[in-house]
C-alpha cells in the first residue's frame, strides 16, 4: 500500500463513521494525518469524533471549532456524508425526500467547504475532496434527486477550484460507480442490480479503492490539479 506523508496535518472526513468515510480514515491516519469524524451516528473511527448535521451550517461550525480545539487547524477536508434517498419515477418522488437529498448531499457539500476554507485561505494551504457519483455524469433513473445532488457536487467542486486556484489549495472531486456500503439500505434491489449492470469492470467499487486515489489527491503531492473530477467508475464513465 503506497502512503502518502500527511505527518502534522489535520482532516475532516463527514460520514466517517461508514463506508468510503471510514476507508478515507483509516487510510490518512496511516498516513500520519489526524483524523476528526463528522457524522450524525456517532463514530468510533478518527482520533476525534463530532456529532454533526451537514445540512445545518450551525452544527457545521461547532464540528469545526471542536476539531480546532481538539486537533488544530483543519488542513484536509473529504466531504462524504451522503443519503441516496428512494428509488421511484419522478412523477411519483416524494417532495419531502428530494428536499432531504439536496440539503444533505449539495447544501452540505456548500456547508462543509465554506466552513473551511476561510482557514485554508488564510494559511494558503488546503485540499478538499468532494464525494460526487457516477450519477451525477450520467443520471440514474428512478434517482433523480440524487443524480441532480451529485451533479451539482461536481459543478460546485470546478466553481471552488477556480476561486482558490490562486491559493495553494486543491479542490476535487471524485465520482464513484456503486460501492456495497450501508448506503445500499436505502436502494431497491432493482436499482442496486441497474448500477452493477451498467459496471464494465462487472463488480462493485471497494470502499478501499476509493481511499487510495482520495489519499493522493488530498496530499501535498496533488499540487497542480484542482477543480477536477477523478473517475472511480470501473470504466462507466463516457467523459
Amino acid at each position: 500500500m503506497n502512503t502518502y506523508d500527511l505527518s502534522g496535518r489535520v482532516a475532516v472526513v463527514t460520514g466517517g463513521a461508514q463506508g468510503i468515510g471510514l476507508a478515507v480514515t483509516e487510510r490518512l491516519q496511516a498516513s500520519g494525518a489526524k483524523v476528526a469524524v463528522w457524522d450524525m451516528q456517532g463514530a468510533s473511527s478518527g482520533d476525534a469524533q463530532m456529532v454533526c448535521d451537514i445540512a445545518d451550517m450551525a452544527s457545521v461550525k461547532a464540528a469545526l471549532a471542536a476539531t480546532e480545539a481538539a486537533l488544530g487547524p483543519v488542513d484536509i477536508l473529504v466531504n462524504s456524508a451522503g443519503i441516496a434517498g428512494p428509488n421511484a419515477p419522478i412523477g411519483e418522488y416524494d417532495d419531502a425526500a428530494w428536499a432531504q437529498i439536496i440539503a444533505i448531499n449539495l447544501t452540505g457539500t456548500y456547508n462543509t467547504n465554506k466552513a473551511v476554507l476561510a482557514g485554508m485561505q488564510s494559511r494558503d494551504y488546503g485540499r478538499i475532496v468532494n464525494i460526487a457519483s457516477i450519477a451525477g455524469k450520467e443520471g440514474n433513473p428512478n434517482a433523480c434527486a440524487y443524480s441532480a445532488s451529485k451533479a451539482g457536487v461536481i459543478g460546485f467542486t470546478k466553481s471552488a477550484g477556480k476561486e482558490n486556484a490562486a491559493h495553494n489549495i486543491a479542490v476535487n472531486c471524485v465520482t464513484p460507480a456503486a460501492a456495497r456500503t450501508p448506503i445500499f439500505d436505502q436502494m431497491s434491489e432493482e436499482h442496486i442490480d441497474y448500477m452493477l449492470s451498467k459496471i464494465p469492470r462487472a463488480r462493485f467499487l471497494e470502499v478501499e479503492e476509493a481511499a487510495s486515489m482520495i489519499a493522493w489527491i488530498v496530499s501535498a503531492e496533488n499540487s497542480f490539479t484542482t477543480g477536477a473530477v477523478f473517475d472511480l467508475s470501473g470504466g462507466r464513465a463516457t467523459y
